[in-house]
């Protein structure tokens, strides 16, 4: 399909509710989705992202071999190709434009950074070399520009992976899988023969608590029980439990409580199975949580203490434990947001404070212009679809402000004024439709599948400046 050329989407004379969207990941681009697809007011939306590549944690956070929950992509697409929406590349709010600056070019501004601070552990040794947070093994998989391919070198035998979720579980299945299991992906070339020279051979997993509070859901873990290189080993012993305890002796169980049954089932049946005798091998540990991570110059083990519920329901130490002999921690445990220039923030649920999307300032009351909408708004919780309901909710009360928004500002200065008086350059949808194009083309020559994405900055600017300058010499030649 081809886009409308980003700079003439606006043509249309001033008058509409002009929205920027912080953030082109699913909530950002929902919410621009609501906007467009409401009529009890003309909008024109820009959707704004410091990356030259749209959809966020779609792009960057979903594991390569994961390609239906990649489809989002296709419906995310169609949104921003909508002729009232624009995507604006390569601008980094805060830095590049501030607040003031989409003052004057907005009526409103909706907040969906997400949640990309991973938590920490809070363990000595835990800045050691080799002792990293998942996300930014996520980033080098999935080829975040961000990322440099030195980043890892995976000469350990065996790596710990900290935390019960599913981006633990993604990070356990990509250590466990060959290049060859792999190749169909979009994951960078550069990744992939990295990952086909890795050393590692047995994943830890430590959850400090039982498979019944695990997050992770039960897709998740049937792709880590079907690997087909690995035997996943599970002490039966942690998974002997009562499943009258899963519901609380309730008839009608939650979903919550439905969801640990079923892996707790799965979890079960998998502790009966004797090891095939495989060259990797995946060791689950509930009950564990780490306690140190060793090594005097890097990391060289962690030492984990093993854990119970006592009475009330909290977590507790036994006073046992153990040391695994690893090479590499990654820890899992969790997204928190990170602040914004002059957008308010809650230090404690590391979120901005709203209500029904509404950015309230410190005296509690709605910040005029202000919404907020993702992970952003409810914390790193729920699913990609969760962010649609979401961003709708927020658009609800966007436009019950509306009128007020307009009179407040009548006549809006355009934003490639504004872009230029701070000497900004900026992507538009078609770079990245020249990105997109370049990365099926090299997937192609590889023989490997729909796209194979390009690995780092150079790689996209390269893209990009090609696609000026033959923009360039055509016009040369009209």
């Amino acid at each position: 399909m081809t886009s409308p050329d980003p700079e003439q989407q606006h043509t249309e004379a001033a008058g509409p509710l002009r929205v920027a969207v912080i953030g082109s990941g699913p909530a950002g681009v929902y919410a621009a989705d609501a906007l467009t697809r409401q009529s009890r007011v003309p909008v024109r939306v820009d959707v704004m992202d410091r990356l030259p590549t749209p959809y966020g944690l779609v792009r960057y956070g979903v594991a390569p071999d994961h390609t239906r929950i990649k489809g989002v992509a296709r419906v995310l697409r169609t949104v921003l190709e909508h002729p009232h929406v624009r995507f604006v590349g390569g601008v980094e709010f805060g830095s590049d434009l501030t607040r003031e600056d989409l003052a004057r070019s907005h009526h409103a501004v909706v907040y969906a950074t997400g949640a990309s601070v991973d938590r920490r552990m809070g363990v000595p040794g835990e800045d050691l070399p080799g002792s990293v947070a998942a996300t930014d093994f996520v980033n080098w998989y999935c080829g975040h520009p961000d990322s440099e391919l030195e980043r890892f070198v995976l000469d350990s035998e065996e790596v710990a992976v900290v935390g019960a979720g599913n981006v633990a579980l993604d990070v356990a299945r990509l250590l466990l899988k060959t290049a060859d299991e792999l190749r169909h992906t979009d994951i960078p070339q550069p990744v992939l023969d990295a990952l086909a020279a890795s050393r590692v051979r047995t994943v830890h997993l430590l959850s400090r608590r039982g498979p019944l509070q695990a997050k992770f859901t039960a897709p998740e873990l049937r792709d880590l029980l079907a690997l087909p290189g690995a035997d996943v080993l599970v002490d039966p012993g942690q998974v002997d439990i009562d499943p009258a305890r899963v519901s609380g002796g309730s008839p009608e169980p939650s979903r919550v409580a439905r969801a640990a049954r079923t892996n707790l089932r799965l979890l079960s049946q998998q502790a009966g199975r004797p090891p095939r005798g495989l060259p990797r091998r995946l060791r689950l540990h509930f009950w564990a949580r780490p306690q140190e991570v060793l090594g005097p110059d890097r990391v060289r083990g962690v030492r984990v203490e093993h854990t119970r519920m006592d009475a009330d329901g909290r977590l507790v130490g036994t006073g046992t434990g153990e040391d695994l002999a690893v090479g590499m921690v990654l820890r899992s445990v969790g997204y928190a947001g990170a602040p914004l220039p002059d957008v308010p923030f809650d230090p404690v649920e590391r979120t901005v404070p709203q209500e029904a999307g509404r950015v309230l300032g410190p005296e509690g009351r709605p910040v005029p212009g202000d919404y907020v909408a993702g992970w952003a708004k409810r914390g790193a919780t729920g699913v990609i679809g969760t962010n649609k309901s979401d961003a709708a909710a927020t658009v609800r009360s966007l436009l019950e402000d509306a009128p007020g928004l307009c009179a407040a500002l009548p006549e809006p200065v355009p934003l490639e004024r504004v872009l230029d008086e701070r000497g900004l350059a900026h992507s538009g949808y078609g770079d990245w439709l020249r990105i997109d194009t370049a990365e099926a083309e090299q997937a192609e020559e590889l023989g490997r599948g729909e796209r194979v994405k390009l690995h780092g900055w150079r790689a996209y600017r390269d893209v990009i400046e090609r696609g000026g300058a033959q923009e360039t010499r055509e016009d040369s030649a009209s």
